[in-house]
């Protein structure tokens, strides 16, 4: 059994506590600002890269798909062998990612270097981890939410940023920037941020993070490429079957393994499987807005719609939200505190809902576009603090870094999901505005209430969570509370 400290690193110094959260924090929003990193950059890229449009996008499918693979490879990896030595190498990876594509000018060394980018996708549930370990009880429910909030921090905050960087500098700063920040992260992580002593040990599971990956990387493909492809082409239906086809025999190998790469029975838990399956659901709600918001800000006037706006301005309308995820991040700890993190996370996925409710709505003016991106931005922030404590409060302290990398990549499936839904929505309803096609305003109100809906969803999934455990029954063996307010080991 792994050995656990009686008090975390952290509990008797409180300063210490609050170094080890900023710089964990500051590690999640550098991390997702690759989300945003080359979103001004994507008009731009056939002609900088000197390649067709279909072939540039893959800068963008390398950093899913290897996002998707890293995640819960290192989070098991960190469970085993140390966190805090996961996380920098995720955070090298970064580094050595940013570097390549700063230097490159055509599109093979761009998609390896967002692709080594998209394996640093591990470090936010692996800080989340960290601070299980090293925190005070009564500091981990605001920081987790914080750590967990900053996956939607940085995507906002980036994009102002990034647009400002693209229009006034040459696009290798863009890169050369995230270098330097992802470099700062990792002298900040290795002289502040302690080892935890907390390791599950064991044989690391090769097949299974073959079989995983290899599921994952069908899977995400096709949804990624479904469009381009054709939802009913050979190649689409050819990946889907396959990834039903590995997904299932991995099943079928983690369960028989010894010391599997997710523990399934662990996974099935109540409380973690429908934590699990909201996030997948809000990660598709989550991304509606980032799909609708940009382009009803950017299209022209003449579509009686679009707002005009540059892409700065895009950038910084977008900005709010980020703010407001932030803002709410100890609301959420408080609320999770007080009234368990079931409860935030049903109150999340309702203001979510009631943001894109106001959304279908309220589309003509920069006012009502930045008062439906905070809306949303709250209970996004709201949920994401809720989902670690709920993970967390299941799973064995040997597990948190494998339990939290399988709930991130959940997010990213629905993620992924909400992009191809969304663009088939906006594929069929359009208008014609001189040669071009572009999305029609009631394209755009139907993915809003397709968030509104999946929100919901959302919502109804999280009722099916257990309640909270009242104060004096125990905890479950070998975790820790996440919440303070629930049972005390």
């Amino acid at each position: 059994m792994p050995h656990v400290p009686a008090e975390p690193a952290g509990a008797s110094s409180p300063p210490r506590a609050n170094t080890i959260v900023a710089v964990l924090a500051l590690a999640g929003i550098t991390v997702s600002l690759m989300q945003t990193l080359v979103i001004p950059l994507i008009p731009q890229l056939p002609a900088l890269l000197g390649a067709p449009a279909s072939d540039t996008a893959w800068a963008i499918t390398a950093t899913l798909l290897a996002g998707a693979v890293a995640t819960p490879v290192l989070g098991r990896l960190g469970d085993m062998y140390g966190k805090r030595r996961m996380l920098l190498t995720s955070l090298a990876l970064l580094v050595v990612g940013s570097v390549v594509a700063a230097l490159s000018d055509s599109l093979a060394p761009m998609v390896v270097g967002r692709a080594l980018q998209g394996l640093a996708a591990g470090v936010i549930p692996l800080g989340i981890s960290i601070m299980r370990d090293e925190l005070p009880a009564e500091r981990l429910g605001a920081a987790t939410a914080l750590m967990s909030a900053s996956l939607g921090v940085g995507g906002a905050l980036g994009l102002p940023a990034a647009a400002l960087m693209a229009e006034h500098a040459d696009w290798h700063v863009l890169f050369w920037t995230s270098a330097g920040l992802g470099a700062l992260a990792c002298v900040l992580v290795l002289t502040l941020v302690p080892e935890s002593s907390v390791r599950s040990g064991g044989r690391f599971d090769v097949a299974g993070a073959a079989g995983l990956s290899a599921g994952l990387v069908c899977l995400l493909l096709a949804i990624s490429k479904g469009a381009d492809w054709g939802w009913t082409s050979p190649a689409t239906a050819g990946l889907i079957g396959a990834a039903v086809v590995v997904l299932a025999l991995w099943g079928v190998w983690e369960l028989r393994a010894g010391e599997p790469l997710v523990d399934l029975r662990t996974t099935a838990r109540r409380q973690v499987l429908f934590t699990n399956l909201a996030s997948a659901v809000f990660g598709f709600a989550m991304f509606a807005m980032s799909l609708v918001l940009p382009q009803l800000l950017q299209l022209p006037e003449a579509t009686g719609y679009g707002l005009g706006q540059s892409m700065l301005a895009m950038g910084l309308v977008m900005a709010p939200s980020g703010l407001v995820m932030m803002a709410t991040a100890p609301v959420s700890a408080r609320i999770s505190k007080t009234r368990g993190p079931k409860v935030t996370l049903m109150l999340g996925a309702l203001v979510v809902a009631a943001g894109y409710g106001a959304g279908v709505v309220l589309m003509s003016a920069i006012w009502q576009l930045v008062l439906v991106s905070a809306v949303i931005g709250a209970g996004i922030g709201l949920a994401y603090g809720a989902m670690p404590a709920l993970v967390m409060g299941a799973v064995p302290v040997s597990e948190t870094a494998a339990a939290n990398s399988l709930n991130t990549l959940m997010r990213s499936i629905g993620t992924s999901v909400s992009s191809a839904v969304a663009g088939v929505v906006l594929a069929q309803m359009t208008i014609a505005l001189g040669p071009v096609t572009v999305p029609s305003q009631d394209g755009f109100r139907v993915v809003m209430a397709i968030g509104a809906g999946a929100a919901l969803v959302a919502l109804g999934v999280a009722a099916f969570l257990p309640g909270r455990r009242p104060a004096s029954a125990p905890p479950a063996a070998h975790t820790v509370p996440t919440v303070p307010a629930e049972a005390a080991p």
